[in-house]
């Protein structure tokens, strides 16, 4: 993973502003805008201290009012917004370029990114899977193993191809919705696929957020920020159902309230997995069913190649 270099926070106002390196700030710049003050207050609570970038946001006194923006693929918080806390605000957002708020085309010769989120982990088991109803009793999974074991074989054959893949989480962790999305945001992808299984269905379903499209703005509000990337979601849903048709495997396509996807500023589709059951609802393909997941990954592959042929800016 790409090393994010560090960035500064200035204590203006007795409020963290995060500056990013770029950004030149310097404590004569700072005063230059800094609205008419007491003489007491001129310069000493004026500091500027190394703050890794992950910690990225402005921070206040708490407060009723909480606000929430994406910058450079983070979260950007603000509790309070009053006075010199608003007008550094407005200074941050007229010195960043546009593409720390929205994603900039990649230069030519970029590798293709895809993103791989398989869904829970750690406390969070998710189903119960059955792998093979046909053996009684039948063997079961909880959904967090399946869904890292089936993002494990996508990354691997992604990767033969020679696509650049970046996964949510490799091990058995617990990783909240907001830290998914900063991991897909600040890859940069151009593609990202939320991995689920169910028992319930059949075949692959295919979710995307049900949120209006929207134009890209130049500060994206964090939870809304998948309505300017719907579009492009919708079309790479149609690649993947086309992809998986083509292989056999039924697909059923829908919109739904996805708050785990709404905050990532990419082409996102949610990709759960269930067995394929004949018209008497017996399982034809078992979730344990190797040859299934690996005829379910190769006809993904295919659609993510194709979608990287068509449609290679982010």
């Amino acid at each position: 993973m790409t090393c994010i270099p560090p960035a500064y926070v200035h204590l203006y106002a007795r409020r963290r502003i995060l500056v990013p390196p770029n950004f030149g700030a310097s404590r004569k710049a700072l005063r230059s805008v800094q609205p008419p003050v007491r003489k007491p207050w001129k310069t000493r609570n004026l500091e500027t201290v190394p703050h890794p970038i992950s910690q990225s946001l402005i921070a206040a006194p708490p407060s009723s009012l909480r606000l929430s923006w994406m910058v450079q693929g983070r979260q950007l918080v603000v509790n309070h917004l009053k006075g010199r806390a608003l007008g550094a605000l407005a200074l941050l957002s007229l010195a960043l370029p546009l593409s720390a708020f929205a994603q900039a085309p990649p230069a030519p010769g970029a590798h293709f990114t895809v993103v791989l989120d398989p869904a829970h982990g750690g406390d969070e088991a998710g189903a119960t899977l059955p792998l093979n109803p046909a053996q009684s009793p039948s063997p079961t999974q909880p959904e967090k193993q399946f869904t890292l074991a089936f993002t494990q074989r996508l990354r691997a054959i992604l990767q033969a191809r020679g696509v650049v893949v970046v996964t949510t989480r490799d091990s058995d962790a617990a990783v909240d919705a907001d830290h998914r999305a900063e991991a897909a945001n600040r890859a940069r992808p151009h593609a990202c696929l939320s991995l689920h299984a169910s028992a319930v269905g059949s075949g692959i379903h295919l979710y995307i957020s049900s949120l209006a499209p929207a134009t890209a703005e130049r500060m994206m509000p964090w939870k809304t920020a998948q309505a300017a990337y719907v579009t492009r979601s919708l079309a790479l849903a149609g690649a993947l159902n086309s992809a998986l048709t083509h292989a056999n495997v039924p697909v059923t396509l829908g919109r739904t309230a996805l708050p785990g996807i709404d905050s990532m500023a990419c082409p996102t589709v949610a990709v759960e997995i269930a067995p394929v059951l004949t018209s008497s609802h017996n399982q034809q393909q078992a979730l344990g069913d190797p040859n299934y997941q690996t005829q379910v990954a190769n006809a993904v592959v295919a659609a993510l190649l194709v979608w990287r042929s068509e449609a290679p800016q982010p």
